[in-house]
């Protein structure tokens, strides 16, 4: 039992809770660390107290049961492993008595009797031999039954306790993004969203994928993207954004349809094979639709022309080897920047960051804005500049404190 000292200004009533839980985890032997928390910090967040209350209750009555459980099918596998080999030396010292054979023998014939796979009997056997040998199937055939059934057993509930988890695991996500097939697409999709510490759940019904997605531990939920049943299961009314890279431009388009159907809001974005397939798209209500195959040829040509500027752009948008990034960030409403100028703003001075441009509403950029252009709320600011320094104005732009310098 771990209890870190409380502080002295801490709220009586928390405390008394804490005391209270401790005790009761103390009659439980169990083991939990109550954090010393002041007054200020649990009004600051009163969440807390719910949080800490039901994972020492957890603590207390359900993990110890689970333990318990665990343990008690471990020693039932371990005894029936233990009664088999007992089964394996007690035949094979039997046929070296009873019928006077080698020990490699005795071994031998006592292991086909087991698994009955039916082989010749080494020697011919005796009558104390043939009732050894009947006594060896029984019990050894039972046996082995036993220890692979629950071996069985315990591989299927694994996987079934698996999936659970990440069922409860998809419930719990929020403003999350939802990529709809795990194909040549979506792994590299998936890698970049994981890159960027972002949230987000595949869907996907190829066995083989859905293997690869275990591997990575990769959330996801088994089934057909096109059903609106599936995509409810992955989150579609809490999601931020979809992305649709099935197989077909059918799939694709009817994804697009049900996603937006389901969440107005949702930001989709999409491939399209077929050149007819992207106004079919649009239709549907994709944001954004993306040609793989124009946007390679295109990248072809730039990287002949201008290999430079391709490379730039790679090594800012990728963040590959210097610390240097290309970030989109969006101005709140609360943000100290709004209504001021960038001089005003002081971002280049104090955090060495280029606006490239902004993007406002009804797709109005301004590109290379001057010093004079007045940040508005909602804008999307397009800025170029160290990681960490990016990160300090995403801050300041959705916050609702007054600016200090950085």
């Amino acid at each position: 039992m771990y209890f870190l000292e409380p502080d002295t200004k801490a709220s009586g009533s928390v405390m008394t809770v804490a005391h209270r839980i401790s005790n009761q985890l103390f009659t439980s032997n169990s083991i939990c660390i109550i954090p010393s928390l002041s007054r200020k910090s649990w009004s600051r967040e009163p969440e807390l107290l719910p949080s800490l209350f039901g994972f020492c209750v957890f603590r207390a009555y359900l993990f110890p049961k689970v333990l318990d459980k665990i343990r008690n099918e471990m020693k039932r596998l371990i005894t029936a492993l233990l009664v088999l080999n007992i089964i394996v030396i007690v035949g094979t010292v039997g046929y070296m008595f009873i019928e006077n054979w080698s020990l490699l023998d005795a071994f031998y014939m006592t292991i086909i009797s087991i698994t009955t796979t039916g082989f010749a009997e080494v020697r011919p056997l005796s009558m104390l031999g043939r009732l050894l040998t009947v006594m060896i199937i029984i019990t050894g055939v039972s046996t082995l039954a036993y220890v692979g059934g629950r071996a069985f057993q315990e591989l299927i509930e694994s996987q079934i306790f698996r999936r659970r988890k990440m069922s409860k695991k998809v419930k719990q996500l929020k403003n999350h993004y939802i990529v709809c097939g795990y194909g040549r697409l979506g792994r590299p999709i998936c890698n970049e969203l994981v890159a960027n510490q972002l949230p987000f759940v595949v869907i996907e019904k190829n066995e083989k994928r859905i293997d690869q997605l275990l591997e990575q531990e990769f959330l996801f939920v088994p089934g057909d993207a096109t059903q609106d049943e599936t995509l409810i299961n992955a989150g579609i009314h809490r999601a931020k954004g979809l992305i649709g890279v099935l197989a077909t431009d059918a799939e694709n388009v009817y994804v697009t349809l049900s996603a937006k159907q389901l969440n107005q809001h949702l930001f989709v974005v999409t491939r399209a094979i077929e050149e007819e397939a992207e106004k079919k798209l649009m239709r549907a209500g994709a944001n954004r639709i993306v040609k793989p195959y124009e946007i390679g040829a295109h990248r072809m040509a730039h990287l002949l022309l201008r290999p430079g500027v391709v490379d730039f752009i790679d090594i800012v948008a990728r963040n590959k080897g210097i610390d240097l990034g290309l970030e989109e960030i969006v101005l709140g409403e609360k943000s100290p920047l709004v209504s001021k100028t960038l001089a005003d703003s002081a971002i280049r001075q104090q955090l060495n960051i280029i606006i490239v441009a902004i993007n406002r509403e009804e797709n109005e950029y301004i590109y290379n804005p001057t010093s004079s252009t007045v940040l508005n709320s909602g804008d999307r600011l397009i800025a170029i500049g160290h990681w960490k320094n990016l990160q300090k104005l995403n801050t300041l732009c959705h916050s609702n404190k007054t600016q200090k310098s950085v």
